[in-house]
């Protein structure tokens, strides 16, 4: 099964795809989606759907896992945030891939084996995990890989065997 990973975001949309099987993961491709600072808002937006569209034709993904939205201190930026999260869904769900979404903490108790788990140490079982030579870089990029490695293990695992996607139930994990 190939699992396109997405950590959202406006300016930097990171994306990571793997092969997952019961034995592991194989990587397969990773990077970011930029959009220019200092143009409005809906053209950004413009830009990730386009963006997004083209990314899931290229690798034509089994399942799509996508980071939840954490807000801390700046509101501003994480309600913009939202806006490009809204779009990786619609864009998504417009293809007809099904939609996981997992919270940080999520994310770092999969890939870590410890929900609060450092940036660095998520990115250092990421490189584990995936046999990669170097650190996955820049670090959306990363997030986004084990985004995918954290679904991988929901969606392989023996309490998993018989999953069926039923596009009027919407599934979050």
């Amino acid at each position: 099964m190939t699992i396109l990973g997405i950590d959202p975001g406006v300016a930097t949309i990171g994306f990571g795809l793997i092969e997952a099987q019961r034995q592991g993961n194989t990587l397969l491709q990773y990077g970011v989606i930029t959009t220019p600072a200092g143009i409005p808002l809906s053209h950004r937006l413009l830009q990730i759907s386009g963006d997004m569209r083209q990314l899931i034709a290229r690798f034509s993904p089994d399942e799509i896992a996508v980071e939840e939205l954490f807000f801390s201190n700046n509101i501003t930026t994480g309600i913009s945030v939202s806006h490009g999260r809204g779009v990786i869904l619609l864009e998504a769900e417009q293809a007809g891939i099904p939609i996981y979404e997992y919270t940080p903490m999520q994310v770092k108790q999969a890939v870590a084996g410890y929900g609060k788990a450092g940036k660095m140490q998520v990115m250092k079982m990421t490189q584990r995990l995936l046999k990669m030579k170097q650190l996955p870089r820049p670090d959306d990029a990363a997030d986004a890989l084990a985004i995918a490695i954290c679904h991988s293990r929901a969606a392989t695992s023996l309490l998993n065997h018989e999953r069926v996607f039923d596009p009027y139930q919407y599934q979050t994990r």
